[in-house]
């Protein structure tokens, strides 16, 4: 395998399971899936990976550059384990904790204006252009909304993409708040493998909520961009022998290098994810994987086991590799909206809870230039609306949600594989689609 095939395979993996905003490799195919439907592109209609074996023009490997090239990345989002290896977030043994349903059939038919204008669209017609591939809604603690299509059912599990740095950041601060981890502490502190390394100096708020400065780009278009080496460095595939890079996201880390001032602006970098991790498995001695299945999944009433999927090392992709059921993503949001606590056992410290929802520095965040996101900000991994219900939630490309409104006392939880990366192409009809079925929901009683 040469070097550049090696880079651009392996990129997908890392740029889209982690990013949440920046334009991907896969932007190309833009033309393609916009000629292609949701129906179109049903993964179950084009049959790939069906038969034993699949017929050669069926098969989706892991090697191949195009794997999560649209439209096959409508079957990977639910098979990553089915191509690379991955670690296991337990549930552990007891049973699952089911949800009460009272479905409404109403909410279908709930009317909103798409953000930038155009005529209104209900929340079914949501559902398809926003190629969903499963979405619940939940209010007050009822699942009041399910529907699947696609690669999913409710037996299946899904990429999560970057609702993973979400979770990074929630074990991150619950530590935070029961003093295992001082956020003003100097990474080096902590990871003295780090101290030559631009987040050396930077104080685990700062990586955290991502202020830190950093010479990174993700900018994929750039074949000098830094992202090129790091997502060589967390390739869980034999290196080519013209290969000479770090071989792992730690090594990785400790090449990075500073650019400006950290604490002055937000910029949304994948890399402080990652670090996180490797801070927080040094403080716990556990990865993030053991972390989150010992302290939230096993106690949480999860109907499915997770999994991450690692680096060559074994190491978890603290950044974006978590995949999960759907109705285990809404409980994380339930445990968000009730202040840390599920099923009448609390699981995360309420001040840990409450410090995400405060947000973060908005002045910070502003800098980043998100034109859809004006006045939100960015704490500990998670983006805060800051509108009149205090919403927040957690994002990932191609449309992965969580999304928490305490007001409304509603959880949405989506899976997703549009065919574009950035959030900025699905937000027009997701985000008033949401504020549109709170509004809904409080009528009711």
């Amino acid at each position: 395998m040469s070097l550049s095939r090696f880079r651009s395979g392996f990129a997908a993996i890392i740029g889209l399971l982690g990013l949440a905003t920046t334009s991907m490799p896969i932007a190309v195919h833009a033309q393609t899936a916009a000629s292609l439907t949701a129906t179109q592109s049903d993964p179950r209609k084009l049959g790939w990976m069906t038969g034993f074996p699949p017929p050669d023009d069926k098969v989706i490997r892991f090697t191949d550059s195009d794997y999560f090239a649209f439209p096959k990345s409508r079957w990977t989002v639910c098979h990553f384990r089915e191509l690379m290896p991955t670690v296991g977030v337990s549930r552990g043994p007891g049973a699952a904790v089911p949800f009460v349903q009272r479905i409404d059939p109403g909410i279908d038919a709930i009317r909103f204006t798409p953000l930038g204008g155009g005529g209104a669209m209900t929340w079914q017609q949501a559902f398809d252009a926003n190629y969903t591939d499963g979405i619940v809604v939940l209010h007050k603690g009822v699942v009041v909304y399910e529907r699947y299509a696609g690669c999913l059912d409710a037996t299946g599990q899904h990429g999560a993409m970057s609702v993973t740095k979400s979770l990074t950041g929630l074990l991150g601060e619950m530590l935070v708040a029961e003093g295992v981890i001082d956020d003003n502490a100097r990474v080096e502190t902590i990871v003295p493998e780090l101290r030559q390394s631009a987040f050396g100096d930077a104080t685990v708020r700062q990586v955290l909520d991502m202020t830190t400065g950093l010479q990174y780009s993700e900018d994929y278009a750039d074949p000098n961009a830094e992202v090129w080496t790091y997502s060589a460095a967390g390739s869980p595939l034999p290196r080519p022998s013209d290969y000479k890079g770090p071989r792992s996201y730690w090594e990785y880390l400790k090449t990075v290098r500073k650019q400006g001032e950290h604490g002055t602006a937000f910029a949304y970098k994948t890399i402080n994810t990652d670090t996180m991790g490797w801070i927080i498995a040094r403080k716990t001695g556990k990865s993030v994987a053991r972390l989150l299945a010992e302290r939230i999944w096993s106690r949480m009433g999860a109907e499915q086991d997770g999994y991450y999927t690692v680096d060559s090392l074994g190491t978890p992709y603290a950044g974006g590799g978590l995949n999960a059921g759907l109705r285990d993503m809404a409980r994380i949001g339930e445990l968000m909206l009730e202040g840390g606590t599920i099923n009448g056992k609390r699981l995360v410290p309420k001040t840990a809870i409450d410090r995400i929802r405060a947000g973060g520095d908005k002045a910070a965040f502003a800098k980043a230039g998100y034109g859809l996101l004006k006045g939100w900000s960015y704490r500990d991994m998670w983006w805060i609306t800051h509108n009149e219900h205090g919403a927040f939630m957690a994002r990932g490309v191609h449309g992965q949600t969580i999304y928490v409104d305490p007001v409304a006392q509603m959880v949405i939880a989506r899976f997703s594989s549009h065919p574009t990366a950035g959030n900025a192409a699905n937000d027009p009809t997701s985000l008033p689609a949401y504020s549109a079925v709170a509004e809904y929901l409080m009528t009711r009683p």
